[in-house]
């Protein structure tokens, strides 16, 4: 019987769709991207710099939680990637970035995201593929995921959505 579908086979496919941010933290200027992620291809929503030279170190992070909380309310990211502090030969700009780390990580738990927190070798190594990629390497891969010509852009700004992409393929876990 042709009417018989019996033997038909159908298959449910399911594309998760996720927004992810990645943030890639500073002292005087820290990068973010959010993209957003459908099954296996990524698209560009928004990325920038936090404006972040002004004022006092407390001035500074009481703006990067106004303006990082603003745009988690208008984006509502699925997770958040961010950089992990590496070594510094300056404690002293290790410890500010340390600190701008510690807000961004607050406004993230205080707002419920999800946290992946990546080494610079490993964003290198998820998004081209070798740990050590240079920075122009790693722009270059940024505009490969995204189909966007990111050359010329801040390398803050191309960092940080390396961050976003490295974060799509990871295990997260709310911040504490």
């Amino acid at each position: 019987d042709d009417n018989n579908n019996d033997n038909d086979i159908f298959a449910i496919v399911m594309v998760i769709v996720m927004i992810i941010l990645g943030i890639d933290p500073g002292t005087t200027r820290i990068g973010y991207g959010f993209i957003e992620q459908k099954g296996s291809r990524f698209t560009h929503l928004a990325s920038g710099l936090f404006p972040t030279s002004r004022g006092t170190l407390s001035e500074r992070l009481v703006v990067l939680e106004k303006n990082l909380d603003s745009l988690v309310r208008k984006y509502h990211p699925e997770v958040a990637g961010v950089e992990k502090v590496f070594l510094h030969t300056n404690q002293k700009t290790a410890i500010e970035v340390a600190e701008a780390r510690g807000v961004i990580l607050l406004v993230l738990a205080r707002r419920g995201v999800p946290l992946i927190e990546l080494s610079p070798p490993e964003i290198k190594l998820a998004v081209g593929g070798d740990g050590r990629a240079t920075k122009a390497g790693v722009a270059q891969m940024v505009s490969h995921f995204l189909q966007e010509s990111f050359s010329g852009k801040i390398d803050d700004v191309t960092d940080a959505l390396a961050v976003a992409i490295a974060a799509s393929g990871r295990p997260t876990r709310i911040p504490k």
